[in-house]
């Protein structure tokens, strides 16, 4: 029955096409209209609910707050700008409100509101994929490259949606080149392979959450693009014997894809496994960990050059970024070919945020994998200098200085484009994301991350840390997680944050953790608020995500019960922060939690610190690098460079 619906479907498309109508939201054909008549009786259920709880948000508000939330409807100001502040005021409501009765109305007005930016329960779609695919930015043939669907809408969307959304931020393929070869189909090709493209689709329904072709079985997060994934691992085990020159360069790529997704996933140890095979496949090509090569004097051809430059750079990317970000020496020391030509692309090479109806920007995309790949030469420098230490080293603050003077002269030196005001592209809002990270390491890694999270028993213990963490950097560092909370804010409100690359679940955690370690930490401060916000939209689209989810919340309570036990301690301390607005913070995580649909982990992960956080982070997405080595020198199955 649903093969004769989904015939008839496209019986109705052909003929639409051969009388030149086309099909379209504004003007569906018979086919659409069927597959949206039961979504039409529930998006009119969605908006009355929508707009009772508007009503709902107006009556509860002061006075003052109603007549700033009108003007900014009025004014037609961005949904994610009214859904903060209305977060924001309601907040201060409930902090002013003694009532019982009337918090519980208030808690239940709030969760309402913020459940619009969250991730919907799972709607199977019927023709939205198809009707976007008519304005995918790139034209893709299912066949030969996958066994999984024959769909060219569908493949077309998915390779759309990793274009748009996870290709920038690495870049480590050559994008002209790629789609050149996915068009000719030839599965022989030196650019493209079978194994490659089901990899890409695999990462790219991680972006199609809407749609149920991306989901093996539906609505449920840990299924997405398994499909693909199953058929990139077969092809894997094929390209498992190819050593030294006779790698593919096409093998190296798709290797890196799945590290990627299996980072989303949480497979065990995979995310490693996969970025360590990478990249002794990249050094079996000679293009990393080698002596320069001149590739301009070789005979390849100009795509094989581009794409062994791609690969080797973008490669290195990734290396200092997850190096980087749980304070491990990099394994990449040297790119061992020359860069891309920073003037490769100009502002007429634009960047469209498919899907969304949002208006394409400069792209700029050779300009920032260039000062993508310097900032990744500094963070070289911080993994390999810095974070192999894990005590107190005064000698290390010299070297510390000079990095951080580094980091704020790349930042110095970005092009006018990229600055924040002139709302740029996706990628570039995460280039500058990754800038505040790289500082918050720097400042408050001096020893090893392990800074104070619970709250002190005494003035000596905060006395022991004021000697090694200076109210400078503790400053600094603060200031920058307060950026990441407002270039967060910008992505929100420019693309929505549903989409944004996996790093940025990443950046928010940190920044969070920043701002709760703090001595002078606030409940109700306006950027942890916000943070908070996006990490339960970010978080509710991986198994990765649920489970820090869960941690962050755990987290807060854990510093529920130290605030209330350092209270109980010293009842007459009017240096102490009263602990009510702690819980009712934690009852509203637990609620929206439970509006979200997560069970508590059994283990009940509480992170102590931005250390814990961090390992917590690393073995739950790319894994355990310690036990993976240990596996890898007793393994008898090991990639083999020779």
């Amino acid at each position: 029955m649903s093969a004769l619906i989904a015939s008839d479907a496209s019986s109705d498309l052909a003929n639409a096409n051969s009388h030149e109508q086309k099909c379209s939201p504004v003007a569906p054909c018979q086919s659409c209209r069927h597959g949206a008549a039961a979504e039409g009786t529930r998006s009119s259920t969605h908006g009355s609910n929508l707009l009772e709880d508007l009503l709902q948000v107006l009556r509860s508000l002061q006075e003052q707050d109603a007549y700033v939330l009108l003007k900014m409807i009025r004014g037609n100001a961005p949904f994610g700008q009214i859904r903060n502040y209305i977060s924001h005021a309601l907040s201060n409501t409930r902090a002013e409100s003694d009532d019982e009765a009337s918090l519980r109305k208030l808690q239940a007005v709030q969760y309402s509101m913020e459940a619009y930016s969250r991730v919907p329960p799972f709607r199977p779609r019927v023709m939205d994929f198809r009707l976007l695919s008519r304005h995918a930015p790139y034209r893709m043939p299912a066949r030969p490259w996958t066994s999984v669907t024959n769909d060219d809408d569908l493949v077309s969307h998915l390779v759309s949606l990793y274009f748009t959304w996870d290709y920038p931020f690495y870049a480590f393929v050559d994008r002209n080149v790629l789609v050149k070869h996915l068009t000719l189909g030839n599965v022989s090709s030196d650019f493209c392979s079978q194994f490659l493209v089901n990899a890409l689709l695999a990462n790219a329904c991680h972006y199609s959450q809407y749609y149920s072709e991306a989901y093996t079985v539906p609505g449920d997060i840990r299924t997405m693009g398994t499909q693909f994934l199953a058929e990139a691992e077969q092809h894997m085990q094929m390209h498992q014997f190819e050593s030294g020159t006779d790698v593919r360069l096409a093998s190296v790529q798709a290797t890196l894809l799945l590290y990627e997704r299996y980072s989303m996933s949480g497979e065990d140890d995979h995310g490693y496994s996969m970025l360590h095979r990478a990249t002794e496949m990249a050094e079996a090509l000679g293009i990393i960990n080698s002596p320069q090569l001149n590739l301009d004097q070789s005979r390849m051809s100009e795509d094989m050059i581009a794409s062994v430059k791609r690969t080797a750079w973008g490669l290195f990317q990734i290396d200092t970024v997850v190096h980087a970000n749980f304070l491990r020496p990099s394994r990449v020391f040297k790119v061992s070919v020359s860069p891309i030509n920073r003037e490769e692309t100009d502002e007429t090479d634009v960047w469209t945020p498919y899907p969304i109806s949002q208006s394409p920007r400069p792209s700029w995309m050779s300009q920032y994998f260039d000062e993508a790949c310097r900032l990744s030469v500094i963070a070289r420098d911080m993994s390999r200098g810095t974070h192999s230490h894990s005590e107190p080293d005064l000698d290390l603050r010299p070297q510390k200085q000079a990095l951080y003077a580094r980091l704020r002269r790349w930042e110095e030196e970005l092009p006018a484009a990229f600055a924040p005001a002139q709302r740029p592209a996706s990628h570039i809002i995460l280039l500058r994301m990754r800038y505040h990270a790289l500082l918050i390491h720097l400042l408050l890694n001096e020893f090893g991350g392990q800074l104070p999270f619970h709250a002190p028993t005494s003035s000596e213990r905060w006395g022991q840390y004021e000697t090694t963490v200076s109210g400078e950097a503790w400053d600094m560092a603060l200031s920058s997680a307060r950026e990441i909370a407002g270039l967060v804010r910008l992505h929100r409100d420019e693309y929505g944050i549903v989409r944004a690359h996996q790093y940025t679940m990443y950046t928010i955690m940190l920044a969070l953790f920043t701002l709760l370690e703090q001595p002078s930490f606030e409940l109700l401060d306006h950027d942890f608020l916000s943070l908070t916000s996006s990490l339960s939209v970010v978080s509710s689209c991986s198994r990765v995500g649920n489970n820090l989810w869960r941690i962050f919340r755990q987290s807060v309570r854990a510093r529920v019960h130290d605030l209330q036990s350092l209270e109980a301690s010293s009842p007459q301390s009017s240096s102490l922060r009263p602990t009510d607005r702690w819980n009712r913070y934690a009852e509203a995580l637990r609620k929206l939690a439970e509006n979200d649909g997560s069970k508590e982990s059994p283990s009940r992960y509480v992170a102590t610190s931005i250390g814990d956080m961090l390992g917590m982070f690393e073995t739950l997405s790319v894994g355990n690098q310690e036990d993976l080595q240990a596996r890898e020198q007793s393994s008898a199955f090991r990639f083999s460079p020779s």
